[in-house]
């Protein structure tokens, strides 16, 4: 299931939010609506935690984590690290990570097995990465961009990256990560994936821009539709509709 979601106005949700197969972050100060969505899609299943990060709300960059740990950065405060501590299970490691390169979000993607990390990053935090998350670690860029965890989203099942990765690029970093890759975009034609969609093995959140197409792309490469492509989109309005019975009702009124 993809739903669409924004926070005060933004449609980067994913600079504002960060999704695992484990647990779910939201940054602090948002609107009830914007917990809403998260809490009625994941609620039941994963912890919805609010929090922040250095004092400011931009967790989905400043963070980087999969089902089995977490990620902060050095200048996460004690009482914000009680927090998560306090909040996240038992099974999720939690690491303050000494770097230069501080938005870790940013530098860092990664789903339960592999990671793609920015080519300059530390060895030390390479070796972190490798073991807090206790995945393979790749140094890579997308696309020409060494922002890799701002240029792509990537879960268990797929992965969507930058609109101008080359094919052959495209190839090599699907072969490193074992899963299916399509190049696209998000928020109406942004080519920054990671700001604007949060996505983990059976759930996605994207900017309210999203496009019904962008959206049907999203569901088709993470497989987040069951076993045919019925998206539920919401309008403006929030009200709403199911693809297929549109579908069927446009081709009624032609035929």
């Amino acid at each position: 299931m993809s739903v669409r979601a924004q926070f005060e106005n933004s449609n980067e949700i994913g600079v504002f939010s960060k999704l695992t197969n484990s647990y779910c972050l939201v940054a602090i100060g948002g609107s009830e609506n914007f917990y809403s969505v998260f809490e009625s899609e994941l609620g039941d299943v994963i912890p919805v935690v609010h929090a922040s990060i250095a004092g400011t709300r931009i967790i989905g960059r400043l963070t980087a984590g999969n089902r089995r740990g977490l990620l902060v950065p050095s200048t996460t405060t004690d009482q914000e690290l009680q927090h998560l501590r306090n909040s996240l299970p038992d099974s999720v490691a939690i690491q303050r990570v000494e770097e230069r390169l501080s938005a870790l979000g940013n530098v860092i993607a990664c789903n339960d097995y592999v990671a793609l990390v920015h080519p300059d990053l530390d060895r030390e935090t390479e070796e972190i990465i490798a073991d807090v998350l206790g995945v393979e670690v790749f140094r890579q860029t997308i696309a020409d961009n060494v922002l890799v965890g701002s240029y792509c989203a990537i879960s268990n099942q797929g992965g969507l990256v930058h609109p101008r990765t080359s094919v052959q690029d495209q190839d090599e970093l699907s072969s490193l990560l074992q899963v299916p890759l399509v190049a696209g975009t998000i928020n109406r034609g942004s080519d920054v994936i990671g700001g604007g969609l949060v996505v983990n093995d059976w759930s996605a959140f994207a900017g309210l821009d999203t496009t019904s197409t962008e959206l049907s792309v999203i569901e088709s490469i993470f497989k987040l539709h069951d076993s045919e492509p019925s998206a539920i989109v919401r309008d403006n309005k929030g009200e709403e509709h199911d693809i297929r019975k549109m579908r069927e009702s446009l081709i009624d009124d032609f035929s």
